[in-house]
């Protein structure tokens, strides 16, 4: 009979001894952090996370909070990837560098195994940044485990995170730029500032069935939701909101008319685009 699931990941982590925890303020992360904490204890868990102007201000101050109230060791630095030329072009393997940069960082801090909240679900996308984590030894405890993204919410509310079990998605905002677009300080933070924007107006705390995602696009701005959110904006609304959309565009991106279309997971990824 196979053990439980938090056992076997006890058994991972506790195998693995002291260890570095790449922590980027989502829900796998922040669970991850919170059982390496309580498998190895505060000397045993290094938490690393990389602010930068593609991870949202809130995530930065959820993982802050986090280590505060749960006495995290916690090292918050600066990856360096906006200094890559290759990130800042936005390829379609663009993660690959992110991911170089971060581990890099870590590797620079902390000589320890580092280790990422990768899950199974991760194994059926297209994950370049696994690329990198395979290059610098990191090792993904979730999916030694046997993982999916359901057991780490089950593991979340079994460790009492309370909100962090319910968190959406949220890759980083770089991931809402089409391929080819550079990458820039001022476009992430236009992005931001809309699904902050449309976050608002759909009103209420977000729930892991939300997506809420502003594309950059070359053709223009597109709002990408999930169903229930995209039927819950008449139209009315969306032009409400998409004339304070384009009241917000940064010099630079194209003054097009702001659509509002269901969600696709990674389509601003456009294969064969190489820059």
């Amino acid at each position: 009979m196979s053990a439980p699931p938090r056992e076997r990941l006890s058994d991972v982590l506790a195998g693995i001894g002291p260890l570095a925890v790449a922590v980027s303020g989502g829900v796998d992360s922040l669970t991850l952090a919170a059982m390496a904490h309580h498998v190895l204890g505060g000397d045993g868990a290094l938490m690393v996370h990389a602010a930068s102007p593609a991870v949202p201000h809130e995530a930065t101050s959820r993982v802050r909070a986090q280590a505060a109230g749960a006495g995290w060791s916690l090292r918050v630095v600066e990856a360096g990837e906006f200094a890559d030329p290759n990130y800042r072009a936005n390829p379609v393997n663009r993660c690959f560098f992110c991911k170089t940069n971060l581990y890099g960082t870590i590797r620079n801090v902390t000589d320890r195994p580092m280790v990422s909240g990768a899950n199974l679900n991760d194994l059926g996308e297209y994950r370049p940044g696994l690329d990198a984590a395979r290059e610098h030894g990191v090792r993904h405890p979730y999916i030694e485990a046997g993982f999916d993204k359901s057991a780490v919410r089950a593991l979340a509310r079994e460790l009492r995170l309370g909100a962090v079990a319910d968190l959406p998605a949220a890759p980083c905002l770089s991931s809402r730029v089409e391929t080819g677009i550079r990458i820039e300080p001022e476009i992430l933070g236009f992005i931001h500032t809309v699904e902050t924007l449309v976050g608002t107006a759909l009103g209420g705390p977000p729930e892991p069935g939300r997506a809420v995602r502003c594309r950059v696009r070359a053709a223009g701005i597109v709002v990408e939701l999930d169903p229930l959110s995209l039927a819950a904006l008449d139209g009315d609304a969306r032009d409400a909101l998409a004339a304070r959309i384009r009241s917000c565009n940064p010099a630079g991106l194209p003054d097009a008319p702001v659509r509002f279309l269901a969600y696709r997971t990674g389509s601003a990824f456009l294969t064969g685009v190489s820059a």
